[in-house]
């Protein structure tokens, strides 16, 4: 079963979290902003992969923490082409079953995740929310999955 979460994200026990990115090495608002300033090694990453065109949207930039307590890994999702676009739900679609991939190749037990392309992406959580539904769902036995809508919702 997949959860609807409130609160704090990044304070989440869980083993992976979902950090809403573009493709182009910026993190300058909203939760992407929070992860930069939480894990400024995984942005100094990030932004290497993101100017070698290695972020792409549909594919998964993940981080291993190295951290001995807390979240093991960060899954940069690309929910925006760049930063001053609005993501668009295809974008976000194509990107699900890189992220439920991702979940399976690196073993992952619980993940948060937050609404992708919701916050400064401008979509619609109500279209949003399906999706992630129709490709997380058949992980939920297995995975601790926790999702965080937007607050208004």
């Amino acid at each position: 079963m997949i959860r609807e979460q409130s609160g704090d994200l990044l304070s989440a026990d869980v083993e992976a979290l979902v950090n809403a990115v573009n493709t182009v090495a910026v993190m300058g608002k909203g939760i992407a902003l929070r992860f930069k300033q939480t894990y400024p090694e995984m942005f100094r990453a990030y932004a290497r992969a993101a100017r070698a065109g290695e972020v792409q949207i549909g594919a998964m930039h993940v981080w291993e923490t190295c951290a001995t307590t807390g979240p093991r890994f960060v899954i940069n999702f690309p929910t925006k082409r760049h930063w001053r676009s609005p993501s668009r739900l295809d974008d976000v679609a194509a990107g699900l079953p890189a992220l439920a991939e991702s979940i399976k190749r690196h073993r992952i037990s619980s993940i948060a995740i937050p609404a992708l392309g919701c916050g400064h992406g401008g979509l619609d959580w109500h279209q949003v929310r399906p999706l992630i539904h129709q490709w997380l769902d058949p992980l939920s036995d297995t995975v601790d999955i926790r999702v965080y809508p937007p607050a208004e919702s």
